[in-house]
């Protein structure tokens, strides 16, 4: 057996905010349903689902972290800035990758990077 595909599930409480977040960081919707209080969004051939159900317990801290890699860190960088969110400088790692790191409004820690010398400008 195998997996076809893999779709983090995010928790979060406040849909429009989550989805305005990452739509700021290039994601689309590709379906929405605000009576279940879930959504999948796009970004190129990465999918992320949101879930309201899943956050019954606001309080508990977020333990999971997802790992975005762009084509272009550099490029997804200045996109994430343009939109107005919050992003720190660009880290240049002691294990090879570039990348900096972002909270969503909810707590859910992404990770954004590109390894050292890859092609499309990091």
């Amino acid at each position: 057996m195998s997996l076809k595909d893999l779709v983090p599930m995010q928790p979060v409480s406040n849909m429009p905010e989550s989805i305005s977040f990452y739509e700021k960081l290039g994601f689309v919707v590709e379906e929405r349903n605000d009576e279940w209080g879930w959504a999948r969004l796009r970004c190129g051939d990465s999918q992320i689902m949101l879930d309201q159900s899943i956050n019954l317990h606001a309080g508990i801290p977020r333990i999971a972290v997802l790992y975005l890699y762009p084509q272009d860190v550099v490029e997804f960088h200045q996109q994430a800035r343009t939109a107005g969110l919050p992003v720190p400088d660009l880290d240049e790692t002691f294990y090879g990758m570039t990348e900096f790191r972002i909270d969503d409004p909810d707590g859910n820690r992404l990770w954004v990077g590109q390894q050292r010398g890859a092609s499309g400008g990091a």
